[in-house]
């Protein structure tokens, strides 16, 4: 019997649906936890599928510096940080600030 493939991005969207209001996490985070062996990338094409998805909060994904890099998926150029500020989330010149401090690591926030 042939095992089947997990659906890597089904994997990304149950992590990403975790984090809560007003944090981020980035690609490469994800991947981490998750083991994916394609990395950030995997998770960056799952993310652009997932943009049109409700359920999945998309826009607290961005890149390992708190760049808003997947911002031109979105319906409009300024709807990715728009999300985010509205949750509280300080964004400037498409960089989220104080990144450390709102970072949410799914390694220590999730147990697999």
């Amino acid at each position: 019997m042939k095992k089947e493939k997990p659906n890597y991005f089904e994997l990304v969207y149950q992590v990403v649906k975790e984090i809560p209001e007003g944090r981020a996490t980035s690609y490469g985070a994800i991947a981490h936890y998750l083991g994916l062996k394609s990395g950030a990338r995997m998770v960056g094409y799952a993310m652009n599928a997932a943009h049109t998805m409700a359920e999945v909060p998309a826009h607290r994904v961005v890149n390992r510096q708190g760049l808003l890099t997947g911002k031109h998926h979105f319906e409009t150029p300024t709807a990715m940080q728009e999300a985010l500020e509205k949750e509280g989330v300080k964004v400037v010149d498409d960089q989220i600030q104080n990144f450390d401090q709102v970072f949410w690591n799914p390694e220590t926030e999730l147990a697999l």
